[in-house]
């Protein structure tokens, strides 16, 4: 009898710090955001011409959303300094 109690105790155990240890890493893995891209970054990956600016015809997403309130210069072109000078997009509100 006392070993089936230790070995119910046991299993008990080793469930119960299973579950913990993963919503302990559940919790670590959100609180881990990205960090936007750089300019750089997205010039590699959008500009498609390869002229160091970046029109609305190769952005998606917010970016191009947002295009013409980036495009302080109005010049059709999103330059590094206007980047760096863009609104934060909105974070997505969480629906609960």
């Amino acid at each position: 009898m006392k070993s089936k109690t230790l070995k119910t105790v046991v299993l008990v155990f080793g469930i119960a710090l299973g579950m913990s240890t993963n919503s302990y890493a559940q919790s670590q893995d959100r609180q881990e955001r990205k960090a936007p891209p750089t300019f750089a970054e997205l010039l590699e990956e959008m500009d498609k011409n390869e002229d160091g600016k970046l029109s609305k015809d190769e952005l998606n997403g917010p970016l191009k959303d947002d295009f013409s309130k980036i495009d302080t210069d109005e010049d059709g072109f999103i330059s590094e300094e206007e980047f760096k000078n863009a609104p934060k997009p909105e974070r997505k509100k969480r629906g609960n």
